[in-house]
């Protein structure tokens, strides 16, 4: 099978296409019932096995998401390393107690230990955390560095969720111990604070590899378009991270990702129609 490309982030070799995990873990962006669907599909460490088989296929061999609330993903990680025989790279996004206070630190350290105790290779503050700590006036992200010191100490490679845009422009200007970022990218600007030509040149900017989210919209647009957009308009360094509901859906993508990378059609099936032999869909 053929392999993905991968890049490299804090010297460890990452695939740059990750397993996105909303649609296991039950964030749709979409409904709540959407939410439950997902939550009710996804309920044991066995019931995510054949979504990281699929991604393995290809050597995608990462994923992103959060642990340190969802115990069962941990779970189901090293369910799946176990049973593939090969590790499972860990991106998590532990959610801390950022409060300047004895009683925040002492939680933020507990919270992050358990991050590294869920097996996480990369640690990655997220953005509802790590925001509160952003001084837009002065340019900083304020104590950050109790943070990344704590991840670092833990065996963790330490970064952020950035779905503010200027958390980058920030990290990178007063040249914090981040090693990787978070953005939010997709064609139709979804849940982006500026336009998409902003973020764009943010991105391009940025001294570190980006991992971009959100490529689909949260399906509001189609594969072909979101993520032909994605890899037509980031750098050889950045991933994008793909979350799918099913197998089929994996493969589906990663194909059409591959396309978008060689510059050619993706070799797929047509959709389904009650008049599939129309001219117009391209039948012949």
């Amino acid at each position: 099978m053929q392999q993905f490309p991968r890049t490299t982030v804090g010297g460890v070799s990452l695939p740059r296409l990750l397993i996105g995990t909303n649609w296991m873990l039950g964030w749709s962006h979409r409904s709540p019932s959407a939410d439950s669907q997902i939550q009710n599909r996804y309920q044991k460490p066995e019931d995510f096995f054949p979504m990281f088989e699929a991604y393995s296929r290809y050597g995608i061999d990462a994923t992103m998401g959060i642990t340190t609330t969802k115990p069962v993903f941990a779970d189901a990680i090293k369910y799946a390393s176990d049973k593939l025989g090969r590790e499972i790279i860990l991106i998590d996004t532990p959610i801390i107690n950022v409060d300047d206070s004895a009683q925040g630190r002492a939680e933020a350290a507990a919270t992050i230990k358990t991050s590294a105790q869920n097996g996480a290779k990369f640690c990655l503050i997220h953005h509802s955390s790590c925001e509160q700590l952003v001084n837009k006036n002065k340019q900083i992200i304020a104590r950050l560095e109790d943070y990344t010191y704590m991840i670092r100490e833990n065996g963790m490679i330490p970064g952020l969720s950035a779905h503010m845009p200027e958390i980058i422009v920030y990290c990178d200007r007063n040249n914090y111990d981040v090693e990787t970022y978070i953005q939010i990218y997709n064609a139709l600007g979804f849940l982006m604070q500026v336009e998409v030509e902003s973020v764009a040149r943010t991105i391009h900017s940025a001294k570190k590899p980006v991992m971009t989210i959100k490529s689909m919209a949260a399906g509001r647009c189609t594969p072909y378009v979101g993520l032909n957009f994605v890899w037509n308009t980031l750098r050889d360094c950045d991933m994008v991270t793909l979350g799918a509901s099913y197998p089929a859906e994996v493969h589906e993508d990663v194909e059409i990702s591959f396309a978008a990378l060689e510059r050619r059609f993706p070799d797929l099936e047509g959709r389904h129609s009650p008049a599939p032999d129309q001219a117009a869909f391209g039948n012949k």
